[in-house]
């Protein structure tokens, strides 16, 4: 059940979780500046002991009872208004708890290496650090000021990242003069957009509050809401304001346009961090909050969400197709693949739901990976041009040989991580929950179905110009260098999960299986 914590309760693992990454940002703000290697050892530490901390938290998870919250607290925090430092895990949040604490790990050691200009170790190591507090924080939030407290954390790293450390070869946007002006418009498209939702998605907190008892706890809400507490126009006005603040983070069609422009201008680990785990907090918030508070509404509005969905699918993998831009191929690439992820939770299915859960895993390691070698190609070819590319295979063959296995991975190859996502999301979108309009979900099958056609064609052509034909002449007389041992550290683990969580998919379905279950049969009666 989603309202109660099992026998393990302490809440202590997953507090460091949390606030050990926040607390190490503020102690590298005392060190000198000039003290690099030192700023850089100290930030991998505090990542990898976070790291470390969450599998000991994975490992006293009991997966007999994931569906149950566990290992969490319950302690006061704003007495006033019932907040309560409220934080605990189940099968649904540990895997993307996992995933932030391990992507960020790999997005540091990327970066030792991989400082992007202006070189400025204590300002980018302290900002993925406070980063990785919001996002840890997010999926164990139990009380829903502290979860828009976290979510609204990683706003200003990523504004930063984008607007100082934006990539140098992005290509000017919307009639922009310069790189310069292209990343600042794009950290500011970036905060304007996510800012906007998230202030609709807090009067709905708000009208949650007042309507059930004067709490902010989501256990709490979970049980008014499965005994009908929330309905009417009043429970419709704060469904449609939560997918409103949801839909932009995730982001869905047409809330997406802010999400090719942040990709495109940001630095690399910016990037990997923003696709990776960034994306997931829209469509977790969906699972965690929209779905088992309202779910009468979430079953009013689930036709619209497939729609929705279906077009984002074929509307990215179409804009990929026009792309000449590498990176932003790849940015586009993420509108389509968390266009699943949205057709599987709008079925409302333990199916659809499990291949919501297992599709964010899956695209944020493979996507992060797509954007770590995109970020290392922009490095040594200084240009994302895929015209001016070609012949990767011969001049970079690690590097190509990796941008060929993530983008089989990326199309949804069997045997995979991709492909279970996507095969689900069609499976839950062709028996969606019963009452359903069921004509609707299966034209949105079509349309996914489709879809992963497309996106097959978009990521071939993307290889057949980059990796293979001969290298053009500008390539020639340049000495280039192939993916270093910091580069290969940061990706041959995401190669390796990839090729798992592909062969053994019970590595995500064995913690979200019974979680999923128990969130459809409380609330939906499925």
């Amino acid at each position: 059940m989603l309202s109660s914590f099992s026998s393990l309760e302490s809440g202590l693992g997953l507090t460091v979780v949390v606030f050990l990454p926040l607390v190490s940002a503020i102690f590298i703000f005392l060190i000198p500046k000039k003290q690099e290697m030192l700023i850089k050892l100290v930030t991998l530490g505090s990542a990898l002991l976070t790291f470390g901390v969450s599998l000991v938290v994975a490992l006293q998870f009991d997966f007999n009872n994931a569906g149950d919250l566990q290992l969490g607290t319950k302690v006061t925090w704003i007495s006033s208004i019932n907040s309560n430092y409220e934080i605990g895990i189940d099968g649904i949040s540990l895997p993307l708890l996992l995933l932030s604490t391990f992507i960020s790990v790999l997005a540091i050691i990327y970066s030792f290496e991989h400082l992007p200009e202006p070189k400025n170790a204590k300002g980018m190591m302290s900002l993925i650090l406070i980063l990785e507090t919001g996002m840890n924080g997010t999926f164990v939030a139990l009380d829903l000021i502290l979860f828009f407290v976290f979510f609204e954390l990683v706003l200003l790293p990523m504004y930063f990242m984008i607007g100082i450390w934006g990539d140098k070869t992005v290509r000017s946007v919307s009639g922009l003069k310069n790189d310069i002006e292209t990343r600042l418009y794009a950290s500011i498209k970036f905060f304007v957009f996510t800012l906007f939702g998230s202030a609709f998605m807090l009067l709905g907190f708000l009208g949650l509050y007042f309507r059930g008892n004067r709490t902010f706890s989501i256990p709490e809400l979970v049980e008014l809401g499965s005994s009908g507490a929330f309905t009417g126009t009043f429970a419709t006005l704060v469904f449609a304001v939560l997918f409103l603040g949801f839909a932009v983070k995730v982001p869905m069609w047409p809330l997406h346009t802010w999400l090719p422009d942040a990709h495109t201008a940001a630095p690399t680990v910016g990037s990997v961090l923003l696709a990776a785990i960034l994306l997931k907090l829209g469509s977790y918030g969906f699972v965690r909050i929209a779905l088992p508070i309202l779910p009468e509404q979430a079953v009013a509005w689930a036709p619209s969400i497939a729609v929705l969905s279906a077009i984002g699918i074929i509307y990215g993998s179409l804009a990929c197709l026009a792309q000449t831009d590498l990176k932003r191929l790849i940015a586009f690439s993420s509108v389509g693949h968390m266009g699943f992820v949205m057709l599987g939770i709008s079925s409302l299915t333990s199916i659809g739901i499990n291949a919501a859960m297992i599709g964010m895993v899956a695209h944020g390691i493979i996507t992060g990976l797509l954007f770590f070698v995109s970020g290392s190609m922009a490095h040594t070819y200084h240009t994302r041009d895929m015209g001016r590319l070609g012949g990767n295979m011969k001049l970079l063959p690690k590097t190509g040989a990796i941008l060929a296995f993530t983008a089989m991975a990326s199309l949804g190859l069997p045997g995979l991580a991709g492909f279970w996502g996507e095969f689900m999301a069609l499976l839950g979108a062709y028996n969606p929950l019963p009452g359903l309009n069921i004509t609707i979900f299966r034209s949105s099958m079509v349309a996914g179905a489709i879809g992963t056609v497309l996106t097959a064609g978009y990521l071939l052509w993307m290889l057949q110009r980059v990796n293979l034909g001969e290298p053009k002449e500008e390539w020639l007389d340049k000495e280039l260098h192939d993916a270093d041992n910091y580069e290969l550290v940061a990706w041959i683990p995401l190669v390796i999960l990839t090729v798992l969580i592909g062969v053994f998919p019970k590595l995500i379905f064995g913690a979200t299986n019974d979680a999923v279950i128990a969130l459809v049969s409380k609330a939906f009666g499925g």
